[in-house]
């Protein structure tokens, strides 16, 4: 995604399938999506909405050497999500 202009949704399923194939790391992708659910002004669609809040966050701890409070097999999951969502 560019940082300097809010992404399609194209570029945000985008992301999320980089993510889950893992050239794109969570940190990456949260940043990302930060930068635009913390923008104010930008009439974002429902669809985006939720994939950006999604994406938003992916890289939260779940404690002490836990992993991530969002597993894989859940950011899967929102991206078939995003997928029906979006009627793909």
């Amino acid at each position: 995604m560019d940082p300097d202009r809010p992404p399609a949704p194209d570029e945000i399923e985008e992301c999320f399938v980089s993510l889950v194939e893992g050239r794109v790391s969570r940190d990456a992708a949260d940043r990302c999506a930060e930068r635009w659910v913390r923008e104010d002004g930008v009439g974002w669609d429902e669809v985006s909405w939720w994939a950006l809040n999604r994406l938003y966050g992916v890289d939260l701890p779940a404690g002490d050497g836990a992993g991530y409070l969002h597993d894989d097999e859940q950011v899967r999951a929102w991206l078939g999500e995003l997928r029906r969502r979006r009627g793909r």
